[in-house]
């Protein structure tokens, strides 16, 4: 059809998949971490909160996967992307909804398309970040076990 488009998107499957890869490595760590896994329009597909982790991580699990997903980059991209522009340094943060700046959001890409994002709150966001990371392990678990 020539007035629609095809849009892949990560399965619920594997959203469950990545969101079970992220809460093995908070547990291993000893974190209390809320982990979102949303679709590539940014809707949630995949949600936990561990016992413990502070209320506001849910929301912000949810804007660092939002994050990721619509701008195919991760969230931690963003700080080095506006430092040094002055107009997007100061209106990025506070003029776009829901942008997180800062640790712990990545988009899921399947060859080459971005199909979702995963956001992790609850800890220091480099923390944040080793959780992400590990539940992106999900789409290829050979370089999980090599770790």
């Amino acid at each position: 059809m020539e007035h629609t488009y095809n849009r892949p998107s990560v399965t619920l499957g594997l959203a469950q998949e990545i969101l079970r890869y992220a809460v093995v490595k908070a547990v291993e760590d000893g974190g209390a971490f809320a982990v979102s896994v949303v679709d590539e329009s940014g809707v949630q597909k995949a949600f936990a909160r561990m016992d413990g982790a502070p209320v506001q991580s849910v929301q912000i699990a949810h804007d660092k996967a939002y994050t990721a997903a619509g701008f195919g980059m991760a969230t931690d991209g963003w700080f080095d992307f506006i430092k040094e522009d002055e107009p997007l340094r100061l209106g990025a943060p506070t003029g776009i909804d829901r942008l997180a700046v800062f640790g712990g959001g990545y988009p899921i890409t399947i060859d080459g398309a971005v199909v979702g994002g995963i956001g992790v709150s609850g800890g220091h966001y480099r923390q944040d970040m080793a959780v992400a990371e590990a539940g992106l392990h999900a789409l290829d678990p050979a370089s999980a076990e090599s770790q």
